[in-house]
């Protein structure tokens, strides 16, 4: 094997691997997804064999993504930046919540940062609510304008302006705005970073 290939075939691998663990997918996992066997993903990720199209399709269709981004052509390079319009938002509801992610929706990536609205006396969620977070992630949260409570698995924060809190996001939790004026955060959860 020619070292270019070989150095694009390990690159491959590398890439197959780190988006099956930031899935926290198996091996067996990620073959029962793709319909390619365990065998052959270790196989690619160990850089030992390059994928024909198909089986990449099939990888790419197992991590939720297309044959181009699995291979990266549809990047520009290294900086991306969204516009204040391509903003995705979050669906409209009734109750006073509004929110919208900052970040581009890039393969593998492992943080997302989100801007929150909450109208007085409004919430981003409620007791009881299961966490919408994977096991290990964490949440840090400034508070941009208003007051905010974060209720924490059962305990209560209260956040002025400017107050920052972090906390582990796989437990119940949500904001809620005690009014009577509106209020904002920014929340940035990085997913699977915690170890105990």
């Amino acid at each position: 094997m020619a070292t270019a290939e070989a150095s694009s075939v390990a690159l491959i691998g590398s890439r197959v691997r780190a988006l099956r663990e930031a899935m926290d997918l198996s091996l067996r996992d990620l073959a029962e997804r793709s319909g390619v066997s365990a065998p052959m993903l270790s196989q690619v990720e160990r850089g030992e064999t390059s994928p024909t199209l198909q089986v990449a399709a099939r990888i790419a269709n197992g991590l939720d993504l297309s044959l181009s981004q699995l291979l990266r052509l549809d990047e520009a390079g290294s900086v991306t930046i969204v516009r204040e319009d391509e903003r995705r938002r979050g669906p409209a509801t009734a109750s006073g919540h509004r929110y919208e992610v900052l970040t581009p929706p890039l393969p593998g990536q492992r943080a997302e940062l989100s801007r929150h609205v909450l109208d007085g006396g409004t919430a981003t969620g409620g007791p009881g609510d299961p966490p919408v977070h994977e096991p290990g992630s964490r949440e840090t949260a400034l508070v941009e304008s208003g007051r905010v409570v974060l209720h924490c698995d059962g305990v209560t924060y209260a956040l002025e302006a400017g107050d920052t809190v972090t906390f582990d996001a796989d437990l119940p939790h949500h904001f809620e705005n005690p009014g009577p004026g509106e209020a904002s955060l920014l929340a940035i959860v990085s997913a699977g970073l915690r170890r105990s």
